[in-house]
């Protein structure tokens, strides 16, 4: 079992950076794949990026691909998005998660963060 707890969220420009950091407490993180979704107001909650246990597999929504990046860092217990070219519309609430699979699909994730705010202005 693990409890993920998000950090990193904040106000920015568009065009301009962020990096969420999600840090897991449990001796069994590395035995979970972790993934990011975000929701919007007034939206479903989206998939945005997956990361398999060890890290080598990784998939991403098609309205961030080439734009974030997600890694993970298992010594440290943590996963993280590192967000580039910011647009208006990623403004959202980013949750944290953990599945046994790399998924899209959050109702197979188990485990989920409290979330953090990102509103990008422009």
């Amino acid at each position: 079992q693990v409890q993920p707890v998000e950090s990193g969220g904040g106000l920015v420009q568009a065009g301009g950076s962020l990096r969420l950091s999600c840090a897991a407490s449990g001796r069994t993180f590395s035995s979970y794949a972790l993934g990011w979704f975000r929701q919007a107001p007034g939206k479903e909650r989206e998939f945005v990026a997956a990361i398999s246990r060890s890290g080598a597999t990784t998939t991403y929504a098609n309205s961030v691909k080439g734009r974030f990046t997600i890694s993970r860092d298992n010594a440290k217990n943590t996963v993280y998005l590192q967000m580039n070219s910011l647009k208006p519309e990623d403004t959202a609430v980013y949750y944290c998660a953990a599945s046994s699979a790399v998924t899209p699909r959050a109702t197979l994730y188990d485990y989920w963060g409290q979330g953090t705010q990102v509103t990008v202005f422009s």
